[in-house]
């Protein structure tokens, strides 16, 4: 891929080591992740203090960033084992710690030389709480979803020096991100401690107080999800938030899979390169957006960046959809022979497609004979996790992924 330096960053989400060499492998700059402790992704696999220290050496030896989480909402016995998890963090070398809490943001201040970003879930939405965190010592403020494209430049312009980050794809929240209470009131996880269940997601109905019957609150014959948003998708306009000033496009997904990481870090790869180099055209975007769609997701939106109103809300359904199985992950190609871990089924005969950070991306090729890691032929792949071995017409490499359409199945 195009050398990235003086871009503007692509910052991936890694909720695990495989996430993160699969992020980088197809063209992040940097990686955002969290520990076992002080993070809002509590069911992600996260990382422990000896993964944390590996995972920055892997990044540094690739000359890219690793950033973690320590974005908790604090309440005094989160304070408790928060210094030394510090001293790890500083000792491993991270690039930057990401806070929400204005008293940890203190702490961190206090008890380390951290870099420091400013959480998302800070709900930043004007220039002038941008400039308080800058004079606090801030290193980047990651923006608020509900902040506009014109207020991107205006904060930009009043806040030159300071590094903004700001969401690009991936789920938005029906609150102010990380501010809702219905995960913890509904079933005692809470949100803010990185437990939430997504209760926005659920088939709500109505009850009016004096009453007994509930009231359906029909959208189609399955009910309605009034709270459901649809997911975030900027590829198409690339090139307008690079211009507003903005440093470090933020895909969200630490608890979704290799596969969407894969896939959502190559299309906005390609995306960024593109537009660098002029040739970000109408049938590029097309083609990656199509692509976006092979991966986990809801019906798209571009969230509030831009004035006109819009519908945010997906009514339908609240299940995410993809078009595509990930069916193997290279492990190796010499000779015209590619060697893989099986992740789903597949069979001989299948048309296997090739999610690529090079020229083989999107080439189709027919599945032949294929034998395993003991030498027999094996008609019918079916058991995860499994090496193999089969022809392909086009070069691969170590990291790169096989799919299979899901109307092939």
């Amino acid at each position: 891929m195009t050398n990235t330096t003086n871009k503007v960053e692509l910052l991936a989400p890694a909720g695990s080591f495989e996430k993160m060499q699969t992020a980088f492998h197809v063209g992040a700059d940097a990686v955002y992740l969290a520990g076992k402790s002080f993070g809002l992704r509590a069911f992600a696999d996260n990382f422990t203090d000896e993964q944390l220290v590996q995972a920055v050496q892997y990044a540094h030896s690739l000359g890219k960033k690793v950033y973690v989480t320590v974005n908790v909402f604090a309440h005094n016995s989160d304070f408790d084992g928060l210094k030394d998890y510090l001293t790890v963090l500083q000792n491993a070398q991270v690039d930057a710690v990401i806070v929400s809490d204005l008293g940890v943001f203190s702490f961190v201040k206090a008890n380390s030389s951290l870099a420091i970003h400013v959480s998302t879930q800070a709900n930043t939405t004007n220039k002038h709480s941008v400039k308080a965190w800058t004079d606090m010592g801030a290193e980047r403020v990651v923006l608020a979803r509900e902040v506009g494209l014109k207020s991107i430049a205006e904060i930009k312009q009043f806040c030159p020096q300071t590094q903004l980050e700001a969401f690009v794809h991936g789920a938005m929240c029906i609150s102010y991100s990380g501010r809702c209470l219905l995960s913890n009131y509904l079933t005692h996880r809470d949100g803010n401690k990185g437990e939430c269940v997504q209760a926005c997601r659920w088939n709500w109905q109505v009850k009016e107080e004096s009453r007994d019957e509930w009231l359906p609150v029909q959208q189609d014959e399955r009910g309605t999800y009034i709270f459901n948003s649809k997911d975030l998708n900027m590829l198409a306009h690339v090139g307008q938030l690079i211009q507003s000033g903005i440093d470090s496009f933020k895909i969200e997904g630490r608890m979704k899979s290799a596969f969407y990481v894969a896939t959502t870090v190559n299309a906005y790869r390609r995306a960024i390169d593109a537009y660098y180099q002029g040739d970000l055209t109408p049938q590029l975007v097309s083609v990656l957006n199509a692509d976006l769609n092979k991966a986990s997701h809801r019906k798209y939106t571009t969230g509030f960046y831009f004035d006109e109103e819009q519908s945010r809300q997906y009514y339908e359904s609240s299940r995410a959809v993809e078009e595509s199985k990930f069916i193997a992950k290279v492990l190796d190609y010499q000779d015209g022979i590619v060697t893989v871990e099986q992740r789903n089924k597949f069979v001989v005969g299948d048309r296997l497609e090739i999610l690529s950070a090079g020229d083989s991306f999107n080439k189709v090729f027919t599945v032949g004979e294929v034998v395993d890691d003991k030498g027999n032929d094996v008609k019918v792949c079916n058991i995860v996790q499994q090496t193999l071995r089969f022809k392909c017409p086009y070069p691969v490499a170590a990291g790169d992924i096989l799919r299979l359409p899901v109307k092939d199945n």
